[in-house]
């Protein structure tokens, strides 16, 4: 049996769930998150604990079965505690900025990126240089981490660009004289 799949996800205070025959839905008090059941494996609640078992041991069951626990252990990770990912702009005249409903990026191009913010998401900026994007959904707030870093990769030799905060930007040497 899957390693990952075996686990048991503990359901803490606060946190609705609701079994349906092919859907799972997650209430907390940060939001609400639905999820449907891939045919193959079946979801149980049995008081405050969630298992995740499967029909049987074919190779894409196998796989459904630790994928599914982990989505699961995830939106319930969601609603009780959220997901947050952080980037952090280098470079002269790099800067972000909040505009409405939009995040405004200049980036050293000739026009600024305005990137419309998901809905599901909440982009913050603390500061001109870090971005903190927020929400209950781990697929979409790293969706949107991914695209905003997309518009300027960090580059090998001054670092410049958008990278997540922690991120290791591995780097060249310039040319020899």
């Amino acid at each position: 049996m899957s390693r990952v799949g075996r686990k048991i996800i503990p359901v803490p205070k606060g946190v609705n769930i609701t079994v349906g025959k092919d859907a799972v839905a997650v209430k907390g008090p940060k939001g609400e998150l639905k999820r449907e059941v891939p045919t193959g494996v079946a979801v149980a609640l049995n008081g405050a604990e969630l298992t995740v078992t499967r029909a049987d041991d074919s190779t894409p069951n196998r796989a459904k079965h630790g994928m599914m626990r982990a989505l699961l252990a995830n939106m319930v990770k969601g609603v009780t505690d959220g997901f947050e990912r952080k980037l952090e702009i280098n470079g002269v005249g790099y800067r972000a900025a909040l505009q409405g409903k939009n995040l405004q990026l200049q980036l050293g191009y000739a026009h600024d990126i305005v990137y419309p913010i998901p809905e599901g998401v909440a982009i913050a900026v603390p500061k001109p240089t870090e971005i903190v994007i927020t929400g209950v959904d781990a697929q979409k707030v790293g969706q949107a981490a991914a695209e905003i870093r997309a518009f300027r990769k960090p580059e090998p030799y001054k670092g410049k660009g958008v990278k997540y905060s922690g991120e290791f930007i591995f780097r060249k040497e310039g040319k020899k004289k």
